[in-house]
Order: structure tokens, then C-alpha cells, then sequence
């Protein structure tokens, strides 16, 4: 069968592959090696204290807690995602944390936003355009729901760069695009965002790069494979005994000290005209 984004069907996953996934969102929101990249942003999507500020494809919420949180953020934080079963954990997550009064989260489509024109000072989306059907009418609708002059960020890889070291270099290359392809629908998607920006009605302000890498030990990239290299079978582009091999491999550089993973991501941030 075709390679399947999970994110983008998270609705026809079992219940399983649906805790799997919650799981690695939760974990990679407490790595340090991911969560300064949403630290370097944060404030930049905080305009003013009493600031309203929409998360589209909020998963667990995460990110909006993060938010709620911050010293320099006194507003009021919504997030929307396709999935009832993340957004029932981001409620029940946002309560344990005791932000719960400060942030709403809601099921819907982030292609189709159930909210009037000009809602929102700012609106983000972490690493969600990667995974959605149509990356332009998400855009545009995160455009419709700020008002304008109020703030777009983007923030995602540039999941063609993201590599695992293998010594069978051909066999390392051919997993990279395997494990890319399984787990995301636009893997190229930032490299075409300054293109598509003007002409859905966003000035870019500020962008930058950041080269996430972990050598010699794992936590966010030992995450990501054991989460996503499933897909990889399930697709049928490697057998499960070359997948099975792969993983061991990347486990035993682990232990020996031996490891390298590395991928580049992007920040875009942008205002509407």
C-alpha cells in the first residue's frame, strides 16, 4: 500500500498506533534538543500580554501549554486539532498542569477553521504543515483567522535533509527516504513557503534555520524511529526484517556511543497584510 502521513489519517488509526503517537508528542515537548526551538519563537507570537493566540494542529497541546505558561504571556491561548482522542488528552494534560483556565482547546479541521475572520492576534503551526492535505488552504485560513498586521508563524523540518548515519551508505540513503516518505505528506514544504507567502497574503519579518542533531546518544531522533519506522513497513517500501535490522542497528550505535542523526528546521514568521 502507499505510505500513509499518520498524522494526516491520525483519524483511521487504531487505538494503539493513536497512544503511540501520543506518547512521542508528549515526549518530544519535555526534549530539550526540540523544545528550545519553540522557546526561540515563543515570544514572538505573545503580542501584548492579554494577546489571543490560536495553535492549529495543537496535537496534545503541548505547545499551547508551553505557552500559557510563559511570564511574558497573560492571554488567553486556543488550540485546534482533527483528532478527539489528542484533543482529549490536551484538555486532560492542560489540567494537570494547571493551565487549564487558561487555554481552550477544540476538535476541527485546520483546511476549514471554525472561527469568524480577524479572531486571533496571532496564529501558529508546529509541525503541523508537513503532515496536512493541503498546505495552502491551511495557510489561508490561518491568514482569514488573525486580524490584520497580527502574526503567522510557521514552524516545521525540511524532512528531506533528516538523515541517520548507516556504514552501508546506499542502504542508510534509501531508509532516510523511506522513513521521510512514510511519515509525512509535504516533506518539502518549507523550501516552497517564501514563494507561497506573498501570494497568500503574508509579509515574511523574520526566518532562520536550525540544524537539530544528536551524536554519540539519542532521545529525540531514538523517538522518532521507533515511532515512525513502523510506517515504514506498513507501506511496503522495506520488508519488517529490513526495518527490524535497521532499528537495531541505530539502537546499537546508541549503546556503543556511535550514534548520528541529524535534520535541519525552519522558522518563518510573517505578518498579514
Amino acid at each position: 500500500m502507499p505510505a500513509r502521513d499518520p498524522h494526516r489519517f491520525v483519524n483511521e488509526l487504531d487505538e494503539a498506533a493513536i497512544e503511540r503517537l501520543i506518547a512521542r508528542l508528549e515526549g518530544r515537548a519535555k526534549d530539550v534538543v526540540f523544545t528550545r526551538l519553540f522557546d526561540k519563537y515563543a515570544g514572538h507570537i505573545s503580542p501584548g500580554e492579554s494577546a489571543h493566540v490560536l495553535e492549529v494542529g495543537c496535537g496534545t497541546g503541548a505547545m499551547t501549554r508551553s505557552l500559557a505558561r510563559r511570564g511574558d504571556f497573560s492571554g488567553r491561548a486556543v488550540g485546534v486539532d482533527q483528532s478527539h482522542p489528542f484533543i482529549e488528552a490536551a484538555r486532560r494534560f492542560a489540567a494537570e498542569h494547571g493551565v487549564g483556565d487558561r487555554v481552550d482547546f477544540r476538535v476541527g479541521d485546520a483546511h476549514d477553521l471554525d472561527f469568524p475572520d480577524a479572531t486571533f492576534d496571532a496564529a501558529f503551526a508546529h509541525t503541523l504543515i508537513s503532515h496536512v492535505t493541503d498546505p495552502q488552504a491551511v495557510l489561508r485560513e490561518m491568514v482569514r483567522v488573525v486580524r490584520p498586521g497580527g502574526i503567522v508563524a510557521i514552524f516545521d523540518g525540511d524532512y528531506s535533509s533528516m538523515t541517520y548515519a548507516m556504514p552501508d551508505h546506499d542502504l542508510g540513503h534509501r531508509m532516510d527516504v523511506a522513513l521521510t516518505t512514510a511519515a509525512f505528506n509535504n516533506p518539502h514544504i518549507m523550501r516552497d513557503l517564501p514563494r507561497l507567502m506573498p501570494q497568500l497574503g503574508l509579509q515574511l519579518q523574520q526566518a532562520w534555520g536550525d540544524a537539530v542533531v544528536e551524536i554519540g546518544t539519542a532521545s529525540y531522533f531514538k523517538s522518532f524511529a521507533e515511532t515512525y519506522a513502523p510506517y515504514i513497513i506498513k507501506s511496503g517500501m522495506f520488508s519488517a526484517e529490513a526495518v527490524d535490522a535497521w532499528l537495531a542497528a541505530q539502537h546499537q550505535a546508541m549503546a556503543e556511543g556511535s550514534f548520528f542523526a541529524a535534520c535541519n528546521y525552519y522558522t518563518y514568521l510573517a505578518t498579514r497584510l
